[in-house]
């Protein structure tokens, strides 16, 4: 973080002169989609509060969120939104790629204005794309398509999972949103749980299980839950064995080079299953070493707060 901003600041300095010129952090000066800044928003807001970081990351995490909030395109209810690969495109992942980082603002900030802005983005994108009755999110969504085919790809489930996490662990305990979102936070896992593998994995599209089984999805899922049950907000009997079933199958990935292996490459949106059948995996895929931590870690606390006993040859989760 340290090193963004100090290189922020010399390539502002350099663009004064040389207008025009290609930088390698262009992403950071002039962000043109959520992918630019949510994430790392969020994550310089976190680093910015631990008072581990020298240099002051506030001006950058102030332009990011003024792209979000004022600059991303957006439907004209205010939701936001893509014009790719379709006009007016909802994508499930731009939950992880906005929500997060301003929730984490509203933290920074004390403005409550934030914790509203990220429930009520939340409510919009889970209307359009939520499946109650399966329990999944579709992966995209555009306005004028109908009837809209719904491919339930896995990776973008984990980032719609992990935004409710990150919403949960952000907003204040008094916040009116926070009983809807865990609500649907239940609702969500309880789908996904109905279609682990027995191997432990879910499959790149989750409810077709010739689809092939897929890392960094069920990397974030075990993180996603394992953090849940440590929070007490679902049940630890219940969720706690596909946890460690969970973690044990993405455990296997790991190569002897310190590698993730099975992970599906960045992805599109496609309204065909061929296209979610086909992506490639590859090991230099970047989207598994952050849950594959995130995952571990919370296990590791897991396992501290629920120790796990052999009854009758099942796991079962205790205090």
């Amino acid at each position: 973080m340290n090193f963004l901003a100090e290189l922020v600041s010399a390539y502002q300095k350099y663009l004064k002169t040389n207008k025009g010129a290609a930088t390698p952090v262009r992403s950071v000066i002039d962000p043109r989609a959520l992918d630019d800044a949510g994430s790392i928003a969020a994550a310089m807001i976190k680093a910015q509060r631990t008072g581990e970081v020298k240099a002051d990351l506030r001006p950058v995490i102030d332009h990011y969120l003024n792209y979000i909030m004022t600059k991303e395109f957006r439907l004209k209810d205010g939701t936001l939104a893509r014009n790719r690969p379709q006009p007016n495109t909802l994508w499930l992942d731009d939950l992880y790629m906005s929500l997060p980082a301003i929730a984490q603002m509203g933290v920074l900030t004390g403005d409550t204005k934030y914790f509203d802005e990220a429930e009520k983005q939340y409510r919009l994108f889970a209307k359009r794309m939520f499946n109650p009755e399966k329990g999944l999110y579709m992966h995209g969504w555009v306005q004028d398509m109908d009837p809209h085919p719904q491919f339930h790809w896995a990776r973008a489930n984990g980032w719609a999972l992990m935004t409710k996490i990150e919403l949960l662990d952000a907003l204040p305990v008094n916040h009116p949103g926070r009983p809807y979102i865990l609500q649907m936070l239940k609702a969500h896992v309880k789908g996904l749980a109905a279609l682990q593998d027995g191997t432990g994995f879910w499959h790149q599209l989750l409810d077709r299980n010739d689809s092939y089984s897929e890392t960094s999805a069920t990397a974030i899922y075990s993180y996603c839950i394992a953090r849940a049950v440590n929070k007490g907000w679902l049940d630890a009997k219940a969720y706690g064995p596909m946890v460690l079933l969970a973690w044990n199958a993405v455990s296997t990935k790991i190569n002897a080079n310190g590698q993730v292996e099975g992970t599906c490459v960045g992805t599109g949106m496609g309204f065909d299953p061929a296209f979610y059948y086909y992506r490639p995996v590859n090991v230099f895929a970047a989207h598994s070493y952050g849950p594959v931590l995130l995952a571990g870690a919370e296990t590791y606390r897991l396992l501290q707060k629920h120790p796990f006993v052999i009854n009758d040859s099942s796991v079962q989760m205790y205090k």
